[in-house]
C-alpha cells in the first residue's frame, strides 16, 4: 500500500492465548473422560469374569475339599490336595483383588508379615526370570503392616517383575531389601496425610536400562507402558500406587537412563500387635436337617451336596430352579433350608426365593453368588433371605453359615 510515494505496511495481531488454553483444557478433559470410560469398562469386565471364574474355582476347591475328607491318612496325596487348595484360594483372593480394584467389594485388613510375602514372591519369580538375572535379597525386617496379603503380594510382584523386564536383554542384579525406618516430622509437609513414625521400607532396585525423566513422570498413569503390546497393560504401577496410598504409605522412584531404577515403598508398621497369631483348625459345625440345593451348574450342586452330607445333613439337589420350585410345591414341609444360586436361567435365585417364601413364610434361604454387587444384604433381607454365601464355596464358610441360619430360625420359631 502506497501513500505519498511511500510504502507502508500494516500488521494486525490478536491474542489467542485464551483459545489455546481452552483447547488444552478441552483436550485434557477428553483424555480424562477416556480414562474414566476405560476404568468403567474394567469394572464391568471384572464383574463378568468374577461370576464365571468363581464357578470354576468352586469346582476346583470343592472337589479338593471333598478329596481331603477321604485322604486324611494318606499323607502324600493329602499334601498334593493341600497344594491344590492353596492355589485355588490364591486365585479366589485374586478375584477379590480384581473386584476391589474396580470398587466392587471391600477388603478386610489385618496384620501381615511382609517378609514372608517377599520370600514367596521371589521364589515364584526365580522360576520365571532368566538365569542372567541374579536376585539378591536383604530382608532385615520382621515387622508387620496392616493390609491385605494379596494386595501386598501384588506390590512386590509388580515391582520385581518390572525390574526383571528392565534387565531381560542384558541381565543384571535384582536387589530386594526390607528394613525398618522412622520417617521424620518434616515428611508431613512433603507428603500430606503421612504421619511420622515407624515404617517398613521395601526397596526394589535393578541394574537395567533405566528411564528418562519424561517416562519417570508418567509411570503411575493408568494404561501408560513402555512395554510391547503383549507384554503389559500399563496398569501395574497405577495399581501399586493406589494400594500404597490406601495403606497410608509412600512410594517413590528414581532412575537414570543406563543406570537402573530404584523403587522405595514405605508402609506404617503395626508396633503393638499381638504376636500370638496361630491358625487353629476348628471343628466344622454339623447338623441333621434337610437341605435343598439349587444351582444350574451340576458340579456346584454335586460339591454342595457332598460337603453337606459329610457334615451330617440330608440333602436333595436340583439343577433347575423351575424343577426345584415344583418339588417344593409338592412337599413344602420336607425341607428345613434352601440354598440357591442367584444367577440361573428361567428363574433367578431371588425370584425363586420369593416364590418359596410365598408358599412357606418361615423357610430359611441362603443365596449363593459369584459377584458381590449382584444383590446386597439389605435387598436380600427384604426378600426374606437370611444369608448370602459368596462363591467359590469354602466348606468352612458354608458350614458356619448353614448352621447359623438354621439356629437363628430355630430360635425365632
Amino acid at each position: 500500500m502506497k501513500f505519498e510515494g511511500r510504502d507502508h505496511f500494516f500488521a494486525y495481531g490478536r491474542d489467542i492465548s485464551d483459545r489455546v488454553k481452552a483447547e488444552k483444557d478441552r483436550s485434557r478433559l477428553e483424555n480424562q473422560l477416556v480414562q474414566v470410560q476405560k476404568m468403567e469398562a474394567i469394572g464391568t469386565l471384572a464383574g463378568g469374569i468374577a461370576h464365571d471364574f468363581n464357578n470354576i474355582l468352586s469346582a476346583i476347591l470343592g472337589f479338593a475339599e471333598l478329596a481331603q475328607f477321604e485322604t486324611a491318612k494318606k499323607e502324600l496325596l493329602a499334601g498334593y490336595i493341600e497344594n491344590i487348595l492353596r492355589a485355588g484360594k490364591r486365585a479366589k483372593d485374586l478375584v477379590e483383588q480384581i473386584l476391589a480394584f474396580s470398587r466392587q467389594t471391600d477388603q478386610t485388613l489385618m496384620p501381615v508379615p511382609v517378609k514372608s510375602i517377599v520370600q514367596e514372591t521371589l521364589k515364584l519369580l526365580r522360576a520365571s526370570l532368566p538365569t542372567t538375572i541374579e536376585i539378591k535379597p536383604d530382608l532385615a525386617s520382621d515387622s508387620k503392616v496392616m493390609g491385605d496379603a494379596t494386595k501386598l503380594h501384588q506390590i512386590v510382584m509388580n515391582l520385581c517383575s518390572n525390574a526383571g523386564y528392565a534387565m531381560r536383554q542384558t541381565g543384571g542384579t535384582l536387589h530386594v531389601e526390607l528394613k525398618d525406618i522412622r520417617l521424620p516430622t518434616e515428611y508431613e509437609s512433603l507428603y500430606p496425610g503421612i504421619n511420622p513414625g515407624a515404617y517398613l521400607e521395601l526397596t526394589v532396585r535393578d541394574t537395567g536400562e533405566g528411564m528418562p525423566p519424561e517416562t519417570l513422570e508418567r509411570i503411575y498413569d493408568p494404561f501408560f507402558t513402555t512395554k510391547e503390546r503383549d507384554q503389559g497393560t500399563g496398569m501395574g504401577l497405577s495399581v501399586v500406587h493406589g494400594i500404597v496410598k490406601d495403606y497410608g504409605g509412600i512410594i517413590h522412584a528414581c532412575s537414570q537412563k543406563g543406570k537402573g531404577t530404584t523403587f522405595k515403598v514405605d508402609l506404617p508398621i503395626i508396633e503393638n500387635h499381638d504376636e500370638a497369631e496361630v491358625e487353629i483348625q476348628e471343628m466344622l459345625p454339623r447338623g441333621q436337617e434337610r437341605v435343598l440345593i439349587v444351582d444350574d451348574e451340576p458340579d456346584i450342586v454335586e460339591i454342595g451336596r457332598r460337603l453337606l452330607e459329610n457334615l451330617g445333613y440330608r440333602v436333595v439337589s436340583r439343577v433347575s430352579s423351575l424343577e426345584a420350585l415344583e418339588l417344593f410345591k409338592s412337599q413344602p414341609e420336607k425341607f428345613d433350608l434352601v440354598i440357591t444360586d442367584l444367577t440361573m436361567p428361567q428363574m433367578t435365585g431371588d425370584k425363586l426365593a420369593r416364590e418359596l417364601i410365598a408358599i412357606r413364610a418361615d423357610l430359611p434361604i441362603i443365596l449363593c453368588s459369584g459377584y458381590s454387587t449382584q444383590i446386597t444384604e439389605d435387598a436380600a433381607k427384604k426378600i426374606g433371605i437370611q444369608g448370602i454365601l459368596m462363591k467359590p464355596i469354602i466348606v468352612k464358610e458354608m458350614a458356619g453359615l448353614v448352621r447359623n441360619v438354621l439356629d437363628e430360625t430355630a430360635v425365632k420359631t
